[in-house]
């Protein structure tokens, strides 16, 4: 590869990191190429794992293919967030001890599922809103995914952890996550953890399904 397409792949992967997703015309018109020349570029970041795409119907007519960055991507820009979450979990248990840093977690986990609960909305079903809880948690950097991997039971998988160097630091923030997904699919629902990235795997999963105890009704799918 020579340094100027070097240079332009750099480009594009910057456009997509400052501007989200982007069809290979708008980055051709930004950078001034053709769009065949940048999807060129797209198509061989792709094969470096560095872009994916997805194609999004908009009106009328053929969908549109929108590229954007994947978390090896996004890897490739300087991030300190985790240093300094660490930080500041440590100067708050150092400041407030231990019981100070359970409130933390308690009003992140309240606040967490008021939120969740304002965009699950009334879905009927748990798989309706498995789908909704898996989209929020999309949108926070988790690459939530749900399937059915049996009749009324579901596998969750996040395969991605943006917080893992915070939740390696404070287990309360693991245990307070299968309380946040307890509280919002509701107490007819049983969660168990398969996976877990703390414990060396590479995604956390959960299966989840209706309790024994639950005689059906408008949650089951």
């Amino acid at each position: 590869m020579s340094q100027d397409e070097d240079r332009m792949r750099d480009r594009i992967l910057f456009h997509l990191k400052t501007r989200g997703p982007q069809t290979a015309t708008d980055i051709g018109a930004r950078l001034g190429m053709t769009s065949a020349g940048a999807r060129q570029h797209l198509l061989k970041l792709e094969t470096a794992g560095l872009v994916e795409s997805e194609d999004q119907r908009e009106g009328r007519g053929r969908p549109k293919k929108y590229w954007r960055l994947t978390q090896p991507g996004h890897d490739r820009f300087p991030d300190r967030h985790s240093d300094l979450t660490l930080d500041l979990l440590r100067s708050l248990r150092d400041v407030f001890g231990d019981r100070g840093l359970d409130k933390l977690i308690e009003h992140r986990e309240q606040a967490s599922i008021a939120d969740y609960l304002g965009h699950i909305g009334d879905r009927p079903s748990l798989h309706q809103r498995l789908v909704a809880l898996a989209e929020i948690r999309s949108r926070e950097g988790y690459m939530a995914s749900v399937t059915e991997d049996a009749p009324e039971s579901f596998l969750f998988v996040e395969n991605h952890c943006p917080i893992c160097a915070a939740a390696a630091a404070c287990q309360g923030l693991c245990r307070s996550e299968l309380a946040i997904f307890r509280a919002v699919l509701g107490t007819h629902v049983s969660i168990e953890r398969i996976d877990h990235i703390l414990a060396g795997a590479r995604r956390c999963s959960y299966r989840i399904g209706m309790s024994p105890q639950s005689n059906g009704g408008p949650a089951n799918r």
